[in-house]
């Protein structure tokens, strides 16, 4: 017996040695993304939202309390599935349109073709909005054993349509048995059977963008019902909105649970950026929102669960940006995946022991192409941010019980850019603005040090320059007629470029 022991210690170090790991079984893994969640607009950092669910998600994980994203949608999901900043892909202007003949790089490895090549069994449900002009642009092309949800940016919560077409597949067929379902039930429903059907001896990978709370504002009575104190009628279904985004969540822990495999997994959440003002997101006491490289724009709720695995009721403040969450949870699922041209770094070890973050600076974005309505160029270094040009849209700070019941002037969504661009035309001087923030001491940019600080300016400049040399021409098109649903069956469609 003694024999067999030696041998076998003596193998366990040979296997050491030769760089072989004895790893236990890997974990599940939600990734969830809630769309256009701001700051303000979520129970953990404002009690008036009503988020039973994701208040004890959190509670009984680690709040991110510096999670950053970019201003809008299409840039934080390329940075997601990448690892990669979106000037360094072609996705740091605005977001990708219906109409375009555009999608995340091709040649780009997505963290759900690492995850299944190693085991995992990946399914999306929810918002793609990466590009769908061609199939392999596509969720099921690009490492997804399943799919159901929309590719583009919007559209109505319950007929699933946007700009005169359907939008909705499961795999690739077209979906209509979605139309008339409000989105968070028909997608509560699709994550409890895909998690009642897994087979729970392999790793579940369930990325879960979904539809809440982006505009248009809807939401069921019941829900707008639960919040007779919010005067605003935009802000109150908004809230409603979130909470039924919070019962999804209900529904999700639930099933994992029936399952019996959701102390074997570890919850993701994020937002893909702040909320939008003008639809009730609010972001306070942050500045701006979405679609600016202010605070409230890319500074977003985030937490991490696992039961005995990450610490309960804590809070990080290591800083983490988007392209982190590709690396952070490949390390999670105790996998080895090196691309030495990432942007993002793995904050694993540091988040669940409660570390400094390895991360120490952020680029917020980089934009040259005419108009830069998100933002022109951000850097964050330390505790120390520089703003170039055009911050955004919306400058200032903006508290939740604001009545915005005029929301923009235009929402559909093919004449965006010309939208945009007459806003910034009506702010001209933002064009020259230049400020500097320390945001340690004024994390809500309020105090401009920049002709104060030459010295860090300078510092912080030669660091744009840097990224400047590694910046790639943004891939915005121009609008593709033969895109029009008219030609497809009525249905947005891929098959025309």
């Amino acid at each position: 017996m003694k024999k067999l022991q030696v041998v076998l210690a003596i193998f366990t170090i040979l296997l050491s040695i030769l760089g072989y790991v004895l790893t236990e079984k890997p974990p599940h893994i939600v990734f969830m993304v809630a769309d256009d969640l701001g700051w303000n607009d979520i129970g953990f950092n404002n009690p008036d939202i009503i988020t039973p669910n994701i208040n004890r998600l959190a509670k009984s994980g680690i709040i991110l309390n510096h999670a950053y994203v970019q201003p809008l949608c299409s840039p934080s999901r390329s940075s997601f599935m990448t690892g990669w900043y979106p000037f360094r892909l072609g996705m740091q202007h605005i977001v990708l349109g219906d109409r375009q003949n555009a999608c995340l790089p091709l040649d780009r490895t997505l963290l759900p073709q690492v995850l299944k090549k190693n085991g995992y069994k990946t399914h999306a449900i929810g918002k793609w909005h990466l590009g769908f002009c061609k199939w392999e642009c596509t969720p099921n092309y690009r490492g997804f054993d399943s799919f159901q949800g929309y590719y583009a940016s919007r559209e109505d919560y319950y007929t699933k349509s946007h700009n005169d077409g359907f939008d909705f597949h499961k795999n690739k067929e077209v979906y209509w048995q979605a139309n008339g379902t409000y989105s968070s039930y028909f997608y509560r429903a699709a994550v409890e059977k895909i998690i009642a059907q897994h087979n729970a001896t392999d790793p579940l990978f369930l990325y879960f963008p979904i539809q809440s709370v982006h505009e248009p504002l809807q939401v069921p009575d019941h829900y707008y019902n639960m919040y007779p104190n919010i005067k605003p009628k935009g802000r109150r279904i908004f809230s409603g909105m979130v909470t039924a985004l919070d019962d999804a969540v209900g529904h999700l822990i639930h099933s994992l649970n029936m399952k019996g495999i959701l102390d074997d997994t570890i919850i993701f959440f994020t937002a893909d950026n702040g909320g939008w003002v003008p639809y009730h997101g609010n972001n306070y006491p942050l500045r701006g929102g979405k679609i600016t490289i202010w605070e409230g724009g890319t500074r977003v709720p985030a937490f991490i669960y696992g039961k005995d695995i990450v610490k309960a009721d804590a809070r990080y403040d290591g800083l983490m940006h988007a392209v982190d969450w590709f690396p952070t949870i490949v390390e999670a699922a105790g996998l080895n995946y090196n691309d030495p041209n990432m942007d993002g770094v793995s904050l694993w070890k540091s988040i669940t022991e409660l570390s400094p973050s390895p991360r120490s600076e952020i680029v917020y974005n980089l934009d040259n192409k005419t108009i830069p309505e998100e933002g022109h160029a951000a850097i964050r270094v330390g505790d120390m941010k520089l703003i170039v040009g055009i911050p955004g849209l919306f400058n200032s700070w903006y508290k939740p019980d604001q009545d915005w019941d005029k929301p923009l002037p235009k929402t559909d969504y093919s004449d965006i850019d010309e939208l945009f661009e007459e806003m910034v035309e009506k702010k001209p001087d933002w064009r020259l603005y230049r400020g500097l923030f320390n945001l340690s001491a004024d994390p809500y940019e309020y105090i401009n040090l920049y002709w104060q600080q030459p010295e860090t300016v300078s510092k912080l400049e030669k660091r744009l320059e840097y990224h400047y040399s590694r910046m790639v021409p943004a891939n915005y098109p121009p609008n593709d007629p033969a895109s029009n649903p008219k030609y497809w069956g009525g249905v947005w469609s891929p098959g025309w470029c």
